[in-house]
């Protein structure tokens, strides 16, 4: 079968148009158990999966992030608005990080922020990183147009039905690399957060 590399990079494309976040206007104003947590999740978050059978967040993966203290305990067996964003924040980051870095990450912004009132809270934080992504998906874009016209210019030798494999193929290795770097510097930065303050109540 023949792949048109073209019409898979109008798809990537396409599918980064498509991305969104949850706005804080969008999630309850009161506090939600269980069923209404993984059922807001999973219509809010439908876009993001790979294959329509995927789970978005389950009841054993919240258990278990609040076991592994991402994620402080509910309420009455009831979650927050400040839980919701906790668990978006942690939606996206466990796709590229360990258990152990997602806590390290998480640890200091609940215990600074979590159910603190104030000018800087778990809303505004979110409101203000995940404000930016527009911009960002714009410059993404322009970077995965540049990596697939390299790649389209590579294995130029290649008989046509390798040279369609080979520059797909180094098209992969580019956007993996720039994932694997990326991920490297996250590391060291989380490796590097100050660990005597994560147990700090922020004060305003």
């Amino acid at each position: 079968m023949t792949i048109d590399p073209q019409d898979i990079l109008n798809s990537i494309l396409s599918s980064l148009e498509r991305i969104d976040y949850i706005k804080p206007k969008d999630i309850p104003g009161i506090d939600l158990y269980m069923d209404q947590v993984t059922t807001f999740m999973e219509e809010h978050l439908q876009s993001s999966k790979r294959y329509e059978e995927d789970k978005i967040l389950t009841k054993t993966m919240i258990n278990n992030y609040a076991k592994n203290h991402l994620l402080p305990s509910p309420e009455k067996k009831k979650y927050s608005k400040e839980h919701m964003l906790l668990l978006i924040f942690i939606y996206y980051y466990k796709g590229i990080l360990s258990i152990g870095d997602i806590q390290s990450l998480l640890q200091p912004l609940t215990d600074r922020y979590f159910q603190i009132d104030g000018p800087i809270n778990m809303e505004t934080i979110y409101e203000e990183v995940f404000s930016l992504e527009k911009s960002q998906v714009e410059k993404m874009k322009e970077d995965v147009i540049e990596k697939y016209k390299i790649a389209s210019e590579m294995f130029p030798e290649a008989a046509a039905e390798d040279q369609q494999f080979l520059q797909i193929f180094s098209f992969i290795c580019l956007l993996s690399f720039d994932i694997y770097v990326k991920k490297q510097v996250i590391e060291k930065l989380i490796d590097e957060l100050p660990k005597k303050e994560s147990t700090k109540k922020h004060k305003d």
